[in-house]
């Protein structure tokens, strides 16, 4: 298996972080839909995660954004900042007022300065970086203290894509990984638990994890 572009992680196997297909994200991603995963109810989970953690009128970052960010509708930021590797789905979502084009495998380094981000959201992203904790650390820079980075993520992923740890874990053991990986890039106040949508929506099968962990002050 071809490890070039993936990260070597103390405490994990060498081979942790490779996958099956190394085809560059730009390319893989622009041959398929640019749309979630996740079912009509794992979205509504996030976006009503996301109704409660998000600041109002600051600077998100939705990291391997897609054609959907989950964002509440009724929400207002300063800058909505969508980061991907699928222009076609980057054009597509219709909350973002900002657009990147990056491949976080081929370059994880992240276009901002230090501490001016407000919030970052990865959802359904995590299972398919091959350097995690580089991604990670990026996203703590350039947050302000105290600011959240809320991971979440559904049972569902492309297996082409998706590294050989996460697809070698359980579902609960995943939210682990997540975990420490946070604490390894040195994210603080990591929360973890299941994301349910409101009680009158029935029309939903994807378990949703979330892990939240935010940048210390100080």
């Amino acid at each position: 298996m071809d490890m070039s572009g993936t990260e070597q992680v103390e405490g994990f196997h060498a081979a942790a972080f490779t996958r099956v297909n190394n085809e560059p994200d730009t390319i893989f991603y622009a041959q398929r839909l640019p749309d979630s995963l996740m079912d009509m109810g794992a979205r509504t989970a996030v976006a009503a995660l996301y109704q409660t953690s998000l600041p109002v009128g600051g600077t998100v970052l939705d990291l391997m954004a897609g054609s959907l960010s989950h964002y509440p509708e009724e929400a207002r930021f300063q800058d909505a900042i969508g980061l991907g590797a699928s222009k076609a789905a980057l054009d597509t979502n219709p909350v973002l007022t900002t657009r990147i084009v990056q491949d976080l495998n081929a370059d994880p380094i992240l276009p901002f300065e230090d501490d001016t981000i407000d919030a970052i959201t990865l959802c359904d992203g995590v299972a398919y970086l091959t350097q995690p904790l580089k991604v990670l650390t990026e996203a703590l820079r350039v947050l302000k203290e105290g600011a959240p980075l809320i991971v979440t993520f559904s049972d569902q992923f492309h297996q082409q894509k998706a590294v050989a740890m996460w697809q070698a874990l359980e579902p609960e053991d995943r939210a682990r990984l997540v975990s420490v990986l946070l604490s390894k890039a040195g994210f603080g106040e990591l929360d973890t638990g299941e994301v349910v949508p409101p009680e009158d929506l029935t029309a939903w099968r994807d378990t949703v994890r979330a892990v939240v962990g935010r940048k210390p002050r100080g």
